[in-house]
């Protein structure tokens, strides 16, 4: 957009709400993504959640890291703008993702995967390694993790939930039911809609349902050896995720063998969106160091 540039002309900070939307074609099939921050350093890959659209990345934790780095925020194929089926594996995902930053011209990047792009993360880190610097792993577990292939079982109830009570189904799978659980979720919630003009299509059934496959083809397929991960790994998490449970952040910690582990207290699934300034400050610090 017209107003992202001026603002990088005047050295103002980014702007997530402002960036504009941007297209790449891959092997015949078109990426949709937006891109901010300074243009010099390596960038930061954004990987989102299951049934996330471009619009479904946090605003504040988008323009805090895009302060000090370019922010590369991508939707899957087949979800969103993007062409093409949603894939049935996590495998597949990795290397869409690998060959989209590769025809942007990036020979190295940071990954930072929340949840399902957790998964990804992980799979891009082990399938190639010399193209990631640093990774930033938040809500998310290992392949064969503890629970993760019930995310089916432990979301359907919520999101019915949401649909009788009005509410996005966020508010109940991100967050605690506790008080500085709900104002979190409330407050994310409409940091989603700032945007208002030029917003990502939203995500058909069917690429929602793809992706759950692919979900639940994760969560029963063998451990990986993540042994084999040596780059730098930050480990995030609330300490009541019940999408994908919080002792698969441990369990992520302790394989990665040079990685580091927050746990934030009172929060669930989307624990850094609940700290997202306490995150942001930390995420900018790990890949700074």
């Amino acid at each position: 957009m017209i107003v992202e540039a001026i603002n990088r002309d005047l050295g103002l900070p980014a702007q997530f709400v402002c960036a504009a939307n941007q297209r790449v074609t891959v092997e015949g099939t078109v990426f949709a993504y937006r891109d901010l921050g300074p243009r010099d350093g390596l960038p930061l890959v954004l990987l989102n959640h299951w049934g996330a659209v471009l619009d479904n990345f946090d605003p504040r934790i988008v323009d805090g890291l895009a302060r000090t780095r370019r922010i590369i925020a991508t939707d899957y194929r087949g979800i969103g703008a993007s062409g093409g089926n949603a894939p049935l594996t996590v495998s597949e995902m990795a290397n869409d993702t690998i060959a989209m930053i590769r025809a942007l011209g990036f020979e190295k990047v940071d990954l930072l995967g929340f949840s399902l792009g957790g998964f990804v993360a992980q799979d891009i880190a082990l399938r190639a390694p010399e193209l990631v610097r640093k990774l930033i792993l938040t809500g998310t577990g290992p392949a064969g993790g503890q629970g993760i292939d019930k995310v089916w079982s432990v979301s359907w109830p919520l999101m019915l939930k949401g649909l009788l009570t009005l509410r996005d189904p966020k508010f109940y799978l991100f967050f605690t039911a506790t008080a500085n659980g709900r104002k979190a979720a409330r407050d994310f919630l409409v940091r989603l809609k700032e945007r208002d003009k030029d917003r990502d299509k939203k995500p058909a059934p069917g690429a929602f349902m793809r992706q759950l496959k692919a979900i639940h083809a994760w969560g029963r397929q063998p451990p990986q050896d993540l042994g084999r991960i040596q780059i730098p790994t930050l480990v995030v998490n609330g300490d009541n995720d019940i999408m994908v449970p919080t002792v698969n952040s441990a369990a992520l910690a302790n394989r990665i063998p040079n990685s580091q582990l927050i746990i934030y207290q009172d929060a669930g699934h989307g624990g850094i969106f609940q700290y997202h300034a306490d995150f942001v400050t930390r995420a900018t610090a790990f890949l700074n160091g």
